[in-house]
């Protein structure tokens, strides 16, 4: 099974970021986890995206907030799927990460979550990799069964209370 990289451009995201790798984990996906910044470690940061296929990654989830371009970054150096997780903070608290990730121009694509979306990121990435994985989607249906059945659960909870 490919890997997938979650990158963060700063420790400040890990916090929030940890959801995502707590979400790899579940489905039994390999990770790794790196701080590097499209701004203070441009070099570093493009060598990762470059090398990234060939050091065994299938996606690549990139976090960071105001208006910081990591996940532009990283899809202008890798022809990998990249989803970016707009992080709150700053003036802004978000807004301005959100378009700095959903706002790139034709042709190199990120994906992008909610902001501070990182579980979701990684269920993306798990349904990205599962094209080509088949234990890897029954894994995902089998999730998708689990969320059913808690709302199923909820709802008996709620109309016994309404009765």
């Amino acid at each position: 099974m490919k890997k997938v990289a979650v990158i963060m451009g700063s420790d400040s995201d890990w916090p929030v970021v940890k959801s995502a790798c707590t979400q790899l984990e579940s489905f039994g996906i390999p990770y790794e986890a790196h701080i590097l910044s499209a701004h203070r470690t441009p070099a570093a940061a493009a060598d990762f995206a470059k090398n990234a296929r060939k050091n065994g990654f299938g996606v690549l989830i990139c976090a960071a907030g105001m208006a910081a371009h990591l996940a532009g970054a990283f899809a202008g150096n890798s022809t990998l799927p990249v989803i970016g997780i707009p992080m709150k903070g700053g003036v802004m608290d978000g807004l301005d990460a959100l378009l700095a990730t959903v706002q790139m121009p034709s042709g190199i694509p990120v994906a992008t979550v909610a902001v501070g979306g990182a579980k979701n990121a990684a269920v993306l990435a798990a349904q990205i990799l599962a094209v080509s994985d088949d234990a890897l989607a029954a894994k995902l249906d089998a999730d998708r069964v689990d969320m059913a059945a808690q709302i199923a659960v909820k709802e008996a909870k709620l109309q016994s209370e309404l009765v």
